[in-house]
């Protein structure tokens, strides 16, 4: 096991638990102090130690860090697309000052890594639609966004201004049975899985052909450890990188469940989050990441979709 002490602020997220528990794996259950304002999820009971931690009280932030003598934060605390939507203000505030925050202690306690992530939220209508690149125009339309391109901006100002080593991924959208999504745009590709189970039918929030980039959460999670794992040297973007496994449509998912679930019907019933849809990228462009330090993705729909209804029967 690893000397390092790590911090994940919002442990009890989607991504969260599953991050938390594949780093206790790593490193050490008594190594990974899991962090949330809600409740422990029931997946990390017994796992190792849990605090209630708010990322916008600085001074009591800093002081766990102190306290538990860590060396890495993973910053996970953020209002979502469509939940952002409903309180841009709020949004804004929460996703903005809590990198600040850790930021700054990042920079006063010489951590030695910290993980925040963006979102392809950051992309806009003028954004290529196909294979998005790297760097290209980027103009979001929704708080999310907004806030996740300046959080891009305050990483990289860090890195040059002081030298903080902070990391950071676009995730597409992502899909697990571990856990409950977190208010984004993208929920439908977790909804539908669970709803065929329970009801045999799903209404879906998004057009038929919108299609998006996806990704299986165990493909997020190796793609985060192998980002940090990577030399400083490797790491040329320290805004945040593109990373791809796949996109798809609901029509698409709805034709690999019925695979396995022959009689299961989706209906559509557009709702506003067809238009933050509408203004993100179908698919993304993620060369650097494959040359910068050897991202490659394990899943596509078919295996997915086969794990996903496997695990969620269980």
């Amino acid at each position: 096991m690893r000397k390092e002490k790590i911090l994940v602020i919002g442990a009890s997220g989607q991504i969260g638990v599953e991050l938390t528990l594949a780093l206790r794996k790593v490193y050490g259950e008594n190594q990974v102090v899991a962090a949330d304002l809600r409740e422990q999820n029931p997946l990390l009971h017994g796992t190792g130690p849990y605090v209630s931690l708010d990322v916008m009280n600085k001074e009591m932030l800093h002081v766990q860090i102190i306290r538990q003598n860590i060396t890495q934060v993973y910053l996970l605390a953020a209002i979502l697309s469509a939940t952002g939507e409903k309180n841009p203000s709020l949004a804004w505030n929460l996703n903005m000052q809590g990198l600040l925050n850790v930021l700054d202690i990042a920079r006063e306690e010489k951590l030695s890594k910290l993980f925040w992530p963006s979102s392809i939220a950051v992309f806009g209508p003028s954004s290529p639609r196909v294979n998005c690149p790297q760097q290209t125009v980027i103009e979001p339309t929704t708080v999310y966004g907004i806030s996740k391109y300046a959080g891009e901006f305050w990483c990289n100002y860090y890195w040059n201004r002081f030298g903080v080593d902070v990391r950071s991924i676009r995730y597409p959208g992502l899909i697990s049975y571990k856990s409950e999504p977190g208010g984004g745009t993208t929920d439908y590709a977790v909804e539908i899985y669970r709803e065929a189970l329970l009801k045999n039918k799903y209404t879906c929030f998004l057009k038929e052909d919108t299609y998006l980039p996806m990704m299986y959460m165990p493909d997020a999670i190796r793609a985060t450890l192998e980002l940090m794992e990577a030399p400083a040297a490797a790491i040329k973007f320290r805004t945040s990188y593109n990373v791809a496994a796949m996109s798809f449509s609901p029509r698409e998912v709805c034709a690999s469940i019925q695979k396995h679930i022959p009689s299961f019907e989706m209906s559509i019933a557009p709702d506003y989050r067809q238009q933050i849809a509408d203004s993100w990228p179908q698919s993304i462009d993620d060369s650097p990441a494959r040359a910068d330090w050897g991202w490659k993705e394990e899943f596509d729909l078919a295996i997915m979709t086969e794990d996903m209804l496997k695990n969620l029967s269980l």
